[in-house]
């Protein structure tokens, strides 16, 4: 079985494009025969983005890794499943954005907050302060807004808004038509937008205030360029 812990760690800027090419899919071809070079090779084009949209997801370095690495061992043992007329990226990615929900359903009792930061008993006790929101960052806000989201919602928010992807990758990942995929995305970002601005009201004014305004530029910045 290939080690994918040894592959060199380099990026491919360009796997988007390649993916669709003859050369991917010799790549592709080889690998299900069996070459461990040239399945080698594609985890060398998609390693990077992978593991950066599963931190999406995760927000652990190592764990990210561990569950890319999942991903990838996943997809060799279903390479006579891969339709080759389809895009290998987007199938790659489904694997791995599937392995990154398992994980938080699993974890689902332990709260998501504790995904999305330290374990509570390893923390000091905190001072009492009067908004203990002051003492968290704009990422941090963000984050706490997103794991409130039911999950269909935020990985639609997270693959388009935070990663960038097209509609018609996000589809291909999910599964689902383009239009099911837009209507996810204007709902998620709406529903993003009401719970942000009820956590931002709960609370008194901070210094972050503005943080808050830029957030909401950046939500109806997205809304305005998905829908051009």
């Amino acid at each position: 079985m290939l080690d994918l812990l040894t592959l060199p760690d380099t990026d491919n800027s360009a796997s988007d494009s390649a993916s669709s090419g003859a050369g991917e899919a010799r790549l592709v071809e080889a690998a299900r025969r069996g070459d461990h070079q040239a399945f080698g090779e594609l985890v060398e084009r998609y390693q990077r983005r992978l593991l950066r949209v599963i931190l999406q997801f995760v927000q652990n370095r190592e764990l990210a890794e561990d569950l890319a690495q999942e991903a990838f061992v996943k997809a060799y043992q279903r390479l006579d499943q891969f339709d080759p007329s389809r895009r290998f990226g987007p199938w790659l990615f489904r694997i791995g954005v599937n392995q990154a929900l398992d994980h938080l359903r699993r974890e689902k009792r332990r709260g998501w907050w504790s995904l999305f930061s330290e374990s509570r008993q390893d923390r000091p006790p905190e001072p009492a302060v009067n908004d203990p929101r002051q003492a968290l960052d704009l990422s941090q806000e963000v984050e706490r807004v997103l794991a409130d989201l039911p999950e269909n919602y935020r990985t639609v928010l997270v693959l388009r808004d935070m990663e960038n992807m097209s509609t018609s990758e996000i589809a291909a990942i999910l599964g689902r038509k383009e239009a099911t995929v837009r209507w996810r995305l204007a709902e998620a970002r709406h529903r993003f937008q009401e719970l942000w601005t009820r956590r931002r009201d709960a609370a008194p004014p901070s210094p972050q205030g503005a943080g808050f305004a830029a957030v909401d530029g950046k939500t109806r910045s997205a809304d305005d360029q998905d829908e051009s």
